[in-house]
Parts: structure tokens; sequence; C-alpha cells
């Protein structure tokens, strides 16, 4: 059969169907009326479901958490699990982020690529498979879950009541695949005593914050030497004064797994503060535990193993009754004992200063390489892309492969892109999103084979 030509025909009806789910602002707004993450997750998971149904799959609906739609019969059970929800869209796009936007063979919009275009890839990839009646040894299951991108509630609910799977992948990562997931931790730090006024900066705990805004003092600062130390670093900002002086900080967003790929704006913030002179306890806290590193030198839990480094990020803070708090999310190596970084990070980060209001940790996720899983899914992009030179690999993110068994991310990103997920102007090339859709074909086609 043709897949190439396959899914060349359905490129219209893709692209409508994506610009559908796009148009939905679907971040976590909480319980509303009912519904466990809000309204517009309410409704575009009826939207991804109906659409289920209008190519001739099986749907259902498990309360609003999470769906899903299936073909085939026996047994086992393949899942391909996407999510629906989104990231805030945040500042700095140069079109409407819920309006999808074609521009140079690109598609701009929230949620593109992280994670709605390969809901409507997988979606395509099933109506494939059905038009060319493939023998269908095993049920398929595309499951598609509204919070992902705040604690995965969904999944945890849909394990519930479902179960697990027996083979599968989740698109929601990079090609050729995704075969270990560093553990993660989250944290919350405060402060004990400090002069700022006010802050509140970044909008998710799993991004690199990219704008803070603070108000201080009249003149408890050095103008000049802050200034002195922005323009070194190339580090946007503003002041203005009343009877306090607000400052804005912007920074560069990036996902929290790959911190180094961004510049945090809190972190240039109380740097900069403190090179400008702010004598302030939180300032002092700040940059002795976190400072501008990313690795988590300061808070003593800097490690690697040969699968790759640990992460640290402050994504979001704010001022709450007088009190500082920020957010820490760290991705750990594989093979590090969780328990004893965790350990570190508490006895480092609690001072006279400042202090780990709450902290914990989730498991790390490793397969096989050579597994026959593994395998398939890496040989069913080596055998579209005629690609032999890109690995899989282990990654920081965290992905829905750490709460149902026999997962891993698969997809949908290509090796070397950058296509802004977490970050303004977050885009889907239309060549491959086609291309995305053909692979996911064959990657059935290769779970069948098992």
């Amino acid at each position: 059969m043709d897949i190439k030509s396959q899914v060349l025909a359905y490129k219209n009806q893709m692209i409508q169907d994506l610009a559908g789910l796009v148009s939905f602002n679907s971040i976590n707004e909480g319980p509303v009326d009912g519904y466990p993450f809000g309204l517009a997750n309410k409704e575009v998971l009826e939207m991804a479901l109906s659409l289920f149904e209008k190519n001739g799959l099986k749907t259902k609906n498990l309360d609003y958490y999470c769906g899903f739609g299936e073909i085939g019969q026996g047994e086992q059970l393949i899942g391909i699990l996407a999510h629906l929800d989104v990231v805030p869209a945040g500042e700095g796009w140069n079109t409407d982020p819920f309006a999808l936007t074609i521009k140079d063979g690109k598609m701009y919009g929230r949620g593109t690529t992280d994670d709605k275009g390969a809901v409507i890839a997988s979606l395509y990839a099933l109506k494939i498979l059905q038009d060319n009646n493939i023998p269908l040894n095993k049920r398929i299951r595309l499951i598609v879950g509204c919070n992902e991108e705040t604690g995965s509630k969904c999944l945890k609910h849909y394990v519930k009541q479902e179960g697990h799977i027996d083979l599968g992948f989740t698109p929601d990562g990079n090609f050729p695949g995704i075969y270990g997931e560093k553990g993660g931790m989250k944290g919350i730090f405060a402060s004990r005593n400090t002069k700022i006024i006010d802050i509140q900066g970044g909008e998710a705990i799993n991004a690199v914050c990219n704008k803070v805004e603070v108000k201080l003092p009249l003149h408890s600062f050095d103008e000049a030497l802050l200034k002195e130390f922005f323009d070194t670093h190339k580090i946007e900002y503003s002041i203005s004064k009343s009877d306090v002086i607000t400052l804005i900080v912007k920074g560069v967003a990036a996902h929290a797994s790959m911190p180094h790929l961004g510049v945090n704006a809190i972190s240039y913030l109380f740097k900069g503060l403190e090179y400008a002179k702010f004598e302030d306890d939180f300032v002092t806290y700040y940059n002795m535990v976190i400072g501008i590193h990313t690795d988590g030198t300061l808070s003593g839990v800097k490690c690697e193993d040969q699968y790759g480094a640990l992460t640290f990020n402050v994504g979001v803070i704010k001022m709450v009754d007088g009190v500082i708090e920020g957010t820490i999310d760290i991705r750990y190596p594989v093979t590090a004992n969780p328990q004893e970084l965790l350990d570190k990070l508490n006895a480092t980060m609690t001072n006279e200063y400042g202090y780990i209001k709450s902290s914990s940790f989730g498991k790390s996720l490793f397969f096989d390489p050579n597994s026959p899983m593994v395998t398939a899914l890496v040989s069913a992009y080596r055998s579209v892309t005629n690609d032999y030179t890109s690995e899989p690999e282990v990654i920081g993110g965290g992905t829905y492969s750490k709460g149902i068994n026999n997962c891993i991310a698969f997809g949908c990103e290509f090796p070397g892109d950058n296509c802004h997920i977490h970050d303004a102007n977050e885009f889907l090339e239309i060549d491959k999103f086609l291309l995305q859709t053909e692979i996911y074909v064959q990657a059935i086609l290769n779970l069948l084979a098992i």
C-alpha cells in the first residue's frame, strides 16, 4: 500500500481538524461545573471524540478526564496516548495562538506540536489502516487526556477505569524514540524575610520563566549597576516609578527538561539585584542555593549518568501573604537515587534565609533499547525516513509513558527540530505533520506483528 499518497490525500482535512482542536485554549482551569479540568477541556475532548466517531472509531468518554477511540479486535491492546490540554500561551506571539495560522509551510498555534497535531496524525494513521482493510489481530486504542501538562490525573483515571496496555507509544516526545525518561522532582521554596513588596513571574512549573515583575522600595538599589549587569548579559528589562519601583525582566522560555535552552527571567532578576547591591535576605537565599545555574550546582544535587545530567528549573514565583514562593522542577538521571537527591535538596535549601515548603519525586522510566517494542517503533521511523543515523535516546521530559505499562514516547518532533514547545510561536511543519502520520501507520503495523 502507498501510505504516503494516502496520507497526502487527507492533508486538507487533517489541517482543518487540527485547526478545530487548536481553537480551544485548553489549559487546566480546575473543576468547573462538574468538569474536572474546565470548560475548554470539556469542549476540546468532545470535538476530538466527535472526530474519532466520524472516522469510524468506537468511542468512550471517561468522565471528561480523558476519552478514547478504538478499532480492531483481540485480547491484546495497542495504546496510542496523546493529550489535548496545553500550557498557557504566554506573551510574544506573532499570531493568534488559538487560530491556526499557516505561513511558509508551518502551522502556528498553541498545541500544534504539543500535542494536538499528534492526535490528528494518530487518528488518520488509524483511518488509513481501516481504508486498507488491514487485518487487526489486536485492538488499537487512541487515548486522549486533558491533564498531561499539570499532573496527568487524566491518565491515572484512565488506568483506574480501563487498566494498562500491552504495547504502545505516546506521540509526545522525539523521533526515533525515547526509551528512557529521567525521574522528576517537584518542590516549593519560600522566603523567611524579604524587603520585596510584590513579585509575580512565570506561568507553568514545567517551563523556563520568560517574564517576571517585581515591586521594590524606592532607592533600594543602584540603577546604574543594574543596567550594567543586564546590558552585559543582554537581558531585556524596564523600570517605572511611582510610590514604588516596578521592575520587569524578560527572558526566553523553554521546556523545563532543557532549561539551558532558555533564559530564566527569575534567576537573572535576582542575580541582577545582587549585583546592583539590593540587600535582601531572599535575594541572598536565591543566589546562594539556585543562582543562574540549570544543573543543581548550588543546591547540592548536580549529578549525571551515561544517559544524561540532572536539570534544575524555577518556573513560577509569586508572593503570597508577604511570603515569596517559587517552584522547582528537577529531572534527575535514570540511575540516580531519588531519595538521596531529595534529602540533599531539602538540607541545602533550608537555612536562615529560606526553606523548602514541600517536595516530592516521581519515578524514572527505562526500557531496553533492544526490546521488541522499542525495536518495532524505531524500525518504523527508519523505514519511512531512511534516517539510520539518529538514535533513540533518554530525555528529561516526562510523558504519559511513566503512568502506564508498556509505553514509550515516539515522536512527534524530528531530530534537530525546535518547534517552540511551551514557548511563543509554537508551530508544526505541514510536511512533518504528514510524515509523522506515515510513520505512525508503519509503527502500528510493526506492533501488530509482535
